[in-house]
């Protein structure tokens, strides 16, 4: 490999990691250290490079924007030059999280200046493995002209007020000759992303979270059961039957063009330049059920290679795009959700993403985590086999009952944990 100018790319590699992050990222990541270890030493007086893989949302124009700016920004203040890389934006996979150094003895005081949930849902077996970059967590996306429309002063609570209201409104559309128009829009493939929706639909009912922090397996339960079959019998009804295919995007699509009601889907989707809905719609709280409220966190990091030759250029990197000032600048200029709670105060965020609002107090305590750090290295085996069993009652191949029974016994065998036998004995919740 040769060097481009008086450049060369030293053996410093970074990479932003969901919560679910992906095996498929990290051997990208590989990659890029053994490339960037062929290219020999760098020699005295050349400025440092190091390479970030991005898995942020590169489609998103006003991110893609803010980063190259960012990345400037960070080249002019330290001399160290930056080579983005895009990774992939989703995969049902999981980083190999001890890959990472542990940033807490270099990073532990910044880590401090973040939503504290956000730092744990980055501690595995006791390492810091990441920084927080951006929030996101599953909210519910609302038509604020519809709802007045027909009669509703406020967004709906829990899960049988969603239906009732997306029924209404479906019906009244479709009379109006809008035959395409439907009640809900949410993501049903077999994918990370259901695994996010259904974690939702139970730990609202009181279901558990597939698998408890103290390792024990609970999601064959009779609340996990009627919570499925509540989400089975939207398909078709008030969600179009191809929502079990849906990803982000394609619920974005039907969503931007008019045709729903609500969405359930993340903050950073909340730009809407372009859009038929714009100025038109909120985002409020994904609805509860009989237990509380459940929103899946998605929360996006920056982790540093352990096997990084150039510690200190990529600890740098991320002290960077994690400060205070330079989350200000991105809460500005994009809709992805800063990580620092006291942006959530600023009025000039306020006032370019007014959909923050609700969203302090849910990083501040009303988030869910997937069971990622008590699974470790098995979570992506976990997810996989939950958001298929999930898939199966959705495209009724299987029955609730069936599904999280065969589902439990997969469970048992993935990860060696024992079965939660008090979460069979719970009631099914009452309709909410």
């Amino acid at each position: 490999m040769h060097a481009r100018g008086r450049t060369r790319r030293v053996r410093a590699v970074f990479a932003r990691i969901s919560e679910a992050a992906t095996s498929r990222a990290w051997l990208i990541a590989v990659a890029l250290i053994v490339a960037a270890t062929a290219c020999g030493r760098r020699r005295a007086g050349e400025p440092a490079t190091v390479v970030l893989l991005d898995i942020g949302p590169a489609k998103n124009r006003e991110y893609s924007e803010w980063t190259v700016q960012a990345l400037e920004g960070f080249t002019r203040e330290t001399g160290i030059v930056v080579q983005r890389v895009l990774g992939p934006e989703s995969s049902n996979e999981q980083l190999v999280v001890e890959h990472f150094l542990d940033l807490r003895p270099r990073l532990g005081a910044e880590a401090e200046r973040h939503f504290p949930a956000l730092v744990a849902n980055n501690v595995v077996q006791g390492r810091l493995v990441a920084l927080p970059y951006h929030a996101n967590v599953g909210i519910l996306f609302f038509r604020t002209d519809l709802l007045r429309e027909y009669g509703y002063p406020a967004p709906p609570r829990t899960w049988r007020e969603l239906e009732s209201m997306a029924t209404a409104i479906q019906k009244g559309e479709r009379a109006k000759g809008d035959d395409d128009f439907w009640g809900f829009v949410w993501q049903g493939a077999p994918y990370e992303g259901l695994t996010c929706n259904a974690l939702e639909w139970q730990a609202s009912d009181g279901g558990g979270l597939i698998v408890e922090d103290d390792g024990t397996i609970s999601v064959n339960n009779p609340r996990v059961v009627e919570a499925w079959q509540r989400a089975a019998s939207w398909v078709g009804a008030i969600s179009p039957p191809e929502v079990v295919g849906y990803r982000e995007s394609d619920a974005q699509e039907v969503w931007r063009a008019g045709k729903a009601a609500f969405m359930r889907s993340w903050p950073y989707l909340s730009q809407d330049a372009g859009s038929r809905v714009r100025g038109r719609f909120d985002l409020t709280f994904v609805p509860g059920g009989s237990h509380r409220h459940a929103m899946v966190l998605g929360e996006n990091a920056l982790a540093v290679s352990r096997y990084s030759k150039h510690v200190d250029e990529a600890l740098a990197l991320v002290r960077y795009l994690s400060r205070r000032d330079v989350q200000l600048e991105r809460a500005r200029a994009t809709s992805l959700p800063p990580t620092v709670p006291d942006l959530y105060d600023d009025p000039e965020v306020l006032r370019a993403n007014p959909y923050y609002t609700p969203l302090k107090k849910v990083f501040l305590g009303g988030a869910v985590s997937r069971p990622s750090s008590v699974t470790g290295r098995k979570y992506a085996e976990v997810s996989r086999a939950y958001f298929r069993a999930v898939h199966s009652v959705l495209t009724r191949q299987e029955k609730p009952s069936a599904a999280t029974a065969a589902l439990e016994r997969e469970l048992v065998w993935i990860t060696g944990f024992p079965v939660a036998t008090a979460a069979r004995d719970q009631a099914a919740p009452p309709a909410r």
